[in-house]
């Protein structure tokens, strides 16, 4: 009954808050989508995109990015402990490996496992703006876009800056992060740095996560620009339950380094930008943390890419075109060593039919050593009803082939499978987008037939899980959202910000006689989100979280959580936290019981 109050009083403050007068539009109808070649602003998007900006960054609670994501509506995260220290992202009922996670664009999959997939180094302190695509983004990204991506965005400034936080909590948790922006004429730079740790919240749940990033770029002319950026990542953690529950002493440390440089040409109808970069990650991983010679993995994956992408302007619209090569590699104790490579062709075109309608279509063509050619068509039309009201369809597939993991691995509860053959899907979407002032509003249906479907999945509970392909496995899914949001304006008591969300996925998987299933059937069902920040005079601010969960063949839960801001845009501020204020019983990934309520507090500084 309490979730329904919660729920329903929401929604009466969301038509309580029309009577507002001095209301303004969203700052967010004009972000360019920072796709790789053309780039449309977010009110001209014909997807279904959710964009993250820095003061929802600021005041959600939650003190790392997995934390975040939990509360965009569509997106599964299935933390494994405190903060997500270690966390699966899916999207629209897919697995997470059919998510692909990228920084400023750069393509950060790991072929050992998805599980290192937000292994971000990237302070959350440093980050302005999340942009989560749902639904296929292969013709845009290429493989592994399978059913979604998430692309975090950092951003260099000419103005001198520096922001600074601290907190502490339950736990023993605590942690640092900076963030220093220090321009020098004409070249531009940013430094961040972050160290959390954590006691954890149960037996063997301790953490350390450290983050150092640097970017920096120089505007060379008009027309030319060069950018670099060099990050690291350690995260080592006590992984009771992670991967089984048959080891509660699981231990894992992961290092991860990302180091990039491009060249950016802007001039006339011309866009052409070129980038390398190079990505490893180290994983050393004991299934009893203090004896590894029991057993003990050693991984270490490289990742090598060269990428040119452009656009061209004409009057037969906007052509965008580009063109990769990737080099996959590791050498593992349990994997083996292998290598594979990658080069893949993109060309799509967009144009605009009268003053209403647009049409984007386009391919994406890889050659993959391992299984040659694969074509990626896709289709995106729009249609602008009226000034406030878009209506949006797209037809497109998607790829993505097995981890080494997944074909190769050797272990006492999981063994791969080497022939495994690549998932394959072909996605529908139809929906329509309505804004007016500070309200917005979404409504989308999805269909997604996935074809060779990788499940991990065992015939009994004594036997190992071992990763097969489904034939052919149909989703169908509804998505809803709701936003009201406007520009403080110091009043006694203001709503700046509210949303409602309801998403509900339908799959017809279902796992051969005497098998269980281990991922297919966790997968969302129906998601129910919600928030509401408040201004109350001109320095503080609440804003609360709640999240309803019902996952396939899982029990659901309801969480609820807070942070309270005072002075945060200012140059000393300070903020609490509390979650799982219901304090819910609950898991959401493996064997992992996620921790009761539990809170903390800190300090902000910013000075520019």
């Amino acid at each position: 009954m309490y979730k329904l109050l919660l729920f329903g009083g929401l929604a009466s403050l969301s038509f309580q808050g029309k009577a507002q007068t001095d209301t303004t539009s969203q700052n967010l109808q004009e972000v360019i989508i920072q796709e790789n070649r053309i780039q449309i602003p977010f009110s001209k998007q014909s997807r279904n995109i959710a964009v993250v900006d820095r003061p929802q960054l600021e005041t959600t609670p939650a003190r790392s990015l997995q934390e975040v994501l939990s509360f965009v509506p569509g997106v599964d995260v299935r933390q494994r402990g405190v903060t997500g220290v270690q966390a699966d992202i899916s999207i629209r009922g897919g697995s997470f490996e059919q998510t692909l996670m990228l920084l400023n664009g750069i393509k950060l999959s790991d072929p050992q496992t998805g599980h290192h997939m937000m292994n971000i180094p990237v302070p959350l302190v440093n980050i302005e703006r999340v942009e989560v695509l749902k639904g296929p983004g292969s013709r845009i990204f290429g493989q592994n876009a399978y059913a979604g991506a998430v692309n975090v965005i950092t951003q260099l400034s000419d103005v001198r800056s520096l922001r600074l936080q601290g907190y502490a909590g339950d736990f023993g948790m605590k942690g640092i992060n900076f963030a220093g922006s220090l321009p020098a004429g004409k070249y531009r730079q940013n430094l961040a740095i972050s160290y959390d740790d954590s006691n954890g919240h149960w037996y063997n749940s301790d953490y350390r996560v450290s983050n150092i990033f640097y970017e920096g770029g120089i505007q060379l002319n008009d027309a030319h620009e060069l950018r670099g950026m060099l990050a690291y990542t350690d995260r080592t953690f006590g992984a009771n339950g992670f991967y089984t529950s048959a080891f509660p002493d699981q231990w894992e440390s992961i290092q991860t380094t990302l180091t990039s440089l491009s060249h950016s040409f802007t001039k006339n109808q011309w866009y052409l930008n070129t980038r390398a970069y190079w990505r490893r990650n180290e994983d050393e991983f004991r299934l009893r943390r203090n004896e590894p010679a029991f057993f003990q993995n050693l991984h270490t994956s490289d990742v090598f890419a060269i990428e040119a992408n452009g656009s061209y302007k004409s009057k037969w619209g906007t052509t965008g075109f580009g063109v990769e090569t990737r080099k996959e590699a590791i050498e593992s104790t349990n994997l083996g060593d292998h290598d594979r490579s990658l080069v893949g062709v993109f060309l799509e075109q967009l144009v605009n039919l009268g003053q209403k309608t647009d049409v984007r279509a386009g391919v994406y063509s890889n050659y993959y050593s391992e299984y040659g050619w694969k074509h990626f068509p896709g289709l995106e039309v729009g249609y602008q009803a009226t000034e406030a009201l878009r209506f949006y369809s797209g037809i497109g597939s998607s790829f993505r082939i097995p981890t080494y993991t997944d074909l190769f691995y050797i272990g006492p509860t999981n063994i791969g499978n080497a022939d495994l053959q690549p998932e394959q899907a072909r996605s529908f979407e139809f929906g329509g987008k309505w804004t007016k002032g500070p309200w917005r509003a979404e409504l989308v249906y999805f269909n997604r037939i996935s074809e060779n479907l990788i499940e991990w999945t065992r015939t009994n509970a004594q036997q190992p899980w071992q990763p097969q392909n489904f034939n052919e496995v149909i989703f169908n899914g509804i998505e809803s959202s709701m936003y009201y949001r406007v520009i403080p304006n110091g009043k006694a008591v203001q709503v700046k910000e509210l949303m409602l969300s309801y998403n509900f996925i339908d799959a017809d998987f279902n796992a051969k006689p005497g098998l269980e299933s281990r991922y297919a059937l966790t997968a969302l069902r129906n998601q129910f989100i919600g928030g509401i920040l408040l201004g109350l005079g001109q320095k503080l601010e609440l804003n609360t979280k709640a999240r309803y969960v019902e996952r396939m063949a899982l029990d659901p839960y309801f969480v609820l959580d807070m942070r309270a801001d005072y002075n945060r845009t200012k140059k000393l501020g300070f903020f609490a936290e509390a979650s799982n204020i219901t304090n819910t019983d609950y898991i959401e990934a493996g064997t992992v019981q996620m921790p009761g309520r539990w809170f903390r507090a800190g300090f902000m500084v910013n000075l520019e």
